[in-house]
């Protein structure tokens, strides 16, 4: 597994208009809010059952409806296209941002 290269990274604000990028470049950032803590924590679920397939997991933070996500792979020091997979599911399970 690879880094990503500087032009896919700079892709990303049209590829995942929902995801902000760090500033060192090394991850992707989003929050998404729910109707309730039920709504968040079965989005959580899901995400969880991806990952563990993928063995890569999310970053998170959970206050009753809101999920905290932050995506970066530290076996390559910054993203790689697992945190792309990952990012594109939760956006096509999320609410819109």
């Amino acid at each position: 597994m690879a880094a990503l290269d500087d032009a896919t990274i700079d892709a990303l604000a049209d590829d995942l208009p929902a995801w902000k990028l760090d500033d060192d470049r090394k991850g992707i950032r989003r929050t998404v809010t729910f109707a309730d803590f039920n709504e968040a924590f079965g989005f959580m679920s899901r995400v969880a059952l991806l990952a563990e397939t993928l063995a890569h997991h999310p970053e998170w933070f959970n206050v009753y409806s809101r999920v905290e996500i932050r995506l970066s792979t530290h076996d390559v020091g910054g993203l790689s296209d697992l945190d792309l997979r990952m990012a594109r599911f939760i956006d096509s399970i999320a609410p819109p941002a």
